[in-house]
């Protein structure tokens, strides 16, 4: 059973997480209409498969920790912890893929740099997401086998109690292999945000010299997008620390509590960042607001029927 605090914040992370799935479900309609409507874009491509991913990551957040805190012996089990080691570990290094290559996008597209190297991969765009692509296969054949190896360590120690074995110098080893291709693709984000933090610099102090009275749009775009950047890079850092306490609290005694709130820490970033997209987009902002109008007439018209 749980407590009456336990049981108050997992309401509040099931809440939050059904609300990502509807916040990322509605990229995904948003997104899947316009490609149909107008022609496919690479923008288009990257929301579609980022939200898909994520309401996978979710789902296999939340399904996981019901798991835990309603049938752990369930965990034990080969065939439970096979499927989910492989579909957490293809889902969630495709959501930081896709998360990745919408920031490689969007610099590419605002930021202003005149080295060559810059235009390079301006007009390689399409080569840089085939090079990520093959860094996304790299990240699975790394993990793949780290997962092997986990569950031959497990058929090991069956008889000592393996469900909470494993030594702090090698639960670290194991951790930072199964995530090598997602450090990778966080380092390419921290990257391009701080490039976009140069570019944005560079042009306010040109717009200084020249328009000192006029805010420039293209400042505004800027700042909107490092927003974007940097919500990511903070989001995602509590993405792993949600997935470590996660672990960890099941590991030790099955701590319920501390297993909760690394629920809710490690959902925030495949939940908030899909609100923080739809609220930076323009396109996504523009369909969100003509989504709430037309469900509050719709709720008008049901109150006008029922009096």
């Amino acid at each position: 059973m749980l407590t009456v605090t336990e049981g108050i914040l997992l309401c509040f992370a099931t809440s939050g997480s059904v609300l990502g799935v509807l916040g990322n479900g509605f990229i995904l309609h948003a997104n899947c209409i316009n490609c149909v409507k107008q022609k496919f874009s690479t923008a288009g491509f990257i929301f579609i498969g980022l939200a898909i991913c994520r309401i996978c990551v979710i789902c296999i957040i939340i399904s996981d920790g019901y798991v835990k805190l309603f049938s752990p012996g369930m965990v034990v089990s080969d065939d439970y912890i096979t499927v989910i080691a492989y579909l957490w570990m293809i889902t969630h290094h495709t959501s930081i893929w896709f998360a990745t290559s919408l920031n490689l996008f969007y610099l590419l597209k605002i930021a202003n740099f005149s080295h060559y190297v810059f235009f390079y991969l301006k007009r390689r765009i399409n080569t840089i997401f085939i090079f990520l692509l093959g860094c996304l296969f790299i990240s699975w054949s790394v993990a793949s086998p780290q997962l092997v190896r986990i569950f031959n360590d497990k058929e090991q120690h069956r008889n000592t109690s393996w469900q909470f074995y494993l030594c702090k110098s090698k639960f670290i080893v194991n951790h930072i292999l199964l995530n090598l291709g997602v450090l990778f693709f966080f380092m390419v984000a921290i990257i391009t945000s701080f490039l976009l933090i140069i570019s944005l610099w560079r042009h306010n102090r040109k717009m200084r010299l020249y328009v000192s009275r006029f805010k420039s749009l293209n400042t505004e775009v800027h700042v909107k997008v490092l927003k974007v950047f940097i919500s990511f890079i903070i989001l995602l850092i509590l993405h792993f620390v949600g997935n470590l306490i996660e672990t960890l609290s099941f590991l030790r005694s099955e701590n319920k509590l501390l297993l909760i709130s690394g629920l809710i820490i490690s959902c925030m970033y495949p939940c908030c960042h899909s609100f923080i997209l739809i609220l930076a987009n323009s396109q996504l902002k523009k369909a969100s607001l003509k989504a709430l109008k037309q469900l509050k007439c719709h709720k008008k018209d049901k109150d006008v029927r029922v009096t």
